[in-house]
């Protein structure tokens, strides 16, 4: 018989706690397996406090803890458990302990938070870093991904333009080839129509063949500067120099053939200033630092 103080038979407190734990336990007829299944508590941890080796356990919290929830499993007084290890520990509780203090232990493992409560803090965590790098790429790294749809920039100009000098474009044909030279090159490749092509980012020496027979092909881009171009295998002018937002850029044969090509390389390995490149329509303006389009002047 067990009394409500946790003694065995009523008989005086001659024995430890961890040996009227053990006693109890056996009088109810469950096994340490069993007591760990329905405290959490590890089965190492329930034979270290059947054996009184308190000091073993991770922390005097952990102690108090444990015990309290193995009482509770075998019917004895939570509370007198508790007080005992607290004494057994040499710091004995002081009568004027605040309440609360007195019915919590951060030991108790039925107040560890649960598996499924930390998985749902995880998820929230990794969508908050995500939603911090889509923030920074798109507010102050715009040229890197897909402008937004709210973007203004300015339309394309005609095709068919006459060059720097006057004269009508040179009749062109062949495949259009677009070449990138850099990494991460997005871009988005259209008909008239608006039905999309491709749409991807480009590694470093990846081309991309505008399909034949495409109805006014286009492109939208904010790496310009890094698209390599030949017509036919003859390569012709970039559509800009320098990273920029371009949309509705037409990119047939034709109209990229009215660019000059690349002007003649020098003795000295760089182009020569004689031929400068003709005004390079469908170029939109440079986004400005919070990612909005300047307006033309």
């Amino acid at each position: 018989m067990v009394d409500d103080e946790g003694y065995p038979g009523g008989e005086l407190p001659l024995m430890g706690v961890g040996e009227r734990l053990r006693r109890a336990r056996e009088a109810t007829g469950k096994s340490l397996a069993e007591i760990a299944a329905e405290t959490r508590i590890p089965q190492r941890h329930l034979t270290l406090i059947e054996d009184g080796a308190f000091d073993a356990l991770p922390a005097r919290t952990y102690a108090v803890g444990f015990s309290r929830s193995y009482a509770s499993a075998v019917g004895l007084d939570p509370r007198a458990i508790a007080d005992d290890v607290r004494a057994e520990l040499g710091t004995a509780r002081t009568a004027d302990a605040p309440q609360r203090l007195r019915n919590f232990e951060p030991g108790d493992p039925a107040r560890v938070p649960s598996r499924g409560l930390a998985l749902a803090s995880l998820a929230a965590l990794a969508l908050l870093l995500a939603g911090g790098v889509m923030f920074y790429r798109t507010y102050f790294a715009p040229g890197l991904t897909p402008p937004p749809l709210t973007t203004e920039t300015v339309a394309a100009r005609p095709t068919g333009a006459p060059t720097a000098g006057g004269a009508a474009p040179a009749a062109a044909s062949g495949p259009v080839v677009f070449t990138a030279e850099d990494d991460g090159v997005w871009v988005r490749f259209y008909d008239g129509a608006g039905t999309r092509l491709i749409e991807k980012e480009l590694a470093r020496g990846e081309s991309y063949t505008v399909p034949p027979g495409t109805d006014r092909p286009q492109l939208w881009t904010g790496r310009p500067e890094a698209l390599a171009i030949t017509v036919g295998g003859r390569p012709v002018a970039k559509l800009a120099d320098r990273q920029q937002v371009m949309r509705d850029v037409p990119v047939d044969a034709a109209s990229l053939a009215a660019r000059r090509a690349p002007g003649p390389v020098s003795a000295g390995g760089a182009p020569s200033a004689a031929t400068p490149a003709a005004p390079m329509p469908g170029t939109a303006p440079s986004p400005t630092s919070d990612g909005r389009i300047s307006p033309t002047t």
